[in-house]
């Protein structure tokens, strides 16, 4: 047997002997819709500044970054120093 979803819809009476207080929404304090392009533009300031809160993740990436760079460097810096003694070699031995 399936199990059937219920909905069981309530309004709350009374709670403690306190009636709930009702929100009131005023149609006119609603601001009108707009286009999802319309949010972009409070990030205007935002973009060009980096939130404070996240310079511990900026500072480890950042020193990743520099590690992969000098260990990429270093690895074609030595194939480039293989090959070229290889090139010096090979001269050597032929006139």
């Amino acid at each position: 047997m399936t199990p059937e979803a219920t909905e069981i819809e309530v309004e709350v009476l009374e709670i403690d002997g306190v009636a709930p207080s009702v929100p009131q929404v005023r149609p006119e304090e609603t601001p009108p819709p707009q286009g999802d392009w319309q949010d972009w533009r409070q990030w205007q300031g935002r973009v060009r500044q980096l939130d404070s809160r996240w310079w511990p993740l900026w500072v480890f990436l950042g020193i990743l970054v520099v590690g992969l760079l000098l260990t990429v460097g270093l690895v074609f810096g030595l194939l480039f120093l293989i090959f070229r003694i290889f090139l010096k070699i090979i001269r050597a031995i032929l006139p």
